[in-house]
């Protein structure tokens, strides 16, 4: 018996899973940015005043990765015999170095709070305070948000190639690429494009598979 029910399964998977990491990132981002300052330099008042915003922030983040590893697995999966070796090596590769980053990144200010939680005194002074906080500014701003760019310009690359996703959306993926490798150091909020535009690629994954014809299971 040719089992069907994993061709229908598939794409509403990714979608839903793309649709949650939107959510949850989208959220955490928000949570921090507006609870830590941008400049990586800064004192660490928010310490005393936003560590519940904080931590609530970090606590969303592994939740958000796991989405996005299901997002990439289910996605891989939907190319099948189209998925092409060089694109996909990028494609994977970088997915999973923006994960990596993210986690780290979420380590480090975890590990911020923890340290900030055992002594009464905002550790203004401290070089470990100010390293810390200038690593993490380099990893998320530099690093993680170009390999997200990376992403977004492999997995439109394949959407124009196996039209797995339309055109139009291909070149948005590429316009907004080049945002976050060019032009993140200029605009603030420049991250929130990474998960709106999985968002859109996600929702228009979920209305296709809606409306595709039902497949009969053949014995």
């Amino acid at each position: 018996m040719a089992f069907t029910g994993q061709v229908l399964r598939t794409p509403r998977a990714a979608a839903i899973a793309g649709m949650l990491f939107s959510a949850l990132l989208l959220t955490s981002f928000w949570l921090l940015r507006s609870s830590v300052p941008s400049d990586p330099l800064e004192p660490g008042a928010w310490l005393e005043t936003d560590s519940g915003r904080v931590g609530l922030a970090l606590n969303l983040v592994p939740f958000a990765g796991i989405a996005f590893l299901w997002f990439i697995g289910v996605l891989r999966d939907r190319l099948g015999v189209l998925e092409d070796r060089f694109f996909a090596t990028v494609f994977l590769g970088s997915g999973l170095l923006f994960l990596g980053m993210l986690f780290v990144a979420a380590a480090l200010i975890g590990g911020i709070l923890m340290a900030f939680a055992g002594q009464a005194e905002l550790p203004v002074a401290s070089p470990a305070f100010r390293l810390v906080r200038a690593a993490t500014y380099g990893i998320v701003n530099i690093y993680m948000i170009k390999m997200a760019g990376v992403f977004m310009i492999s997995t439109s690359t394949v959407a124009i190639y196996t039209a797995i996703a339309p055109r139009w959306m291909a070149i948005l993926g590429y316009a907004l690429a080049a945002l976050l490798l060019f032009g993140s150091y200029y605009v603030g909020w420049s991250f929130v494009v990474f998960p709106l535009w999985v968002l859109v690629l996600s929702t228009y994954i979920l209305f296709d598979n809606m409306r595709a014809p039902p497949q009969s299971t053949q014995a």
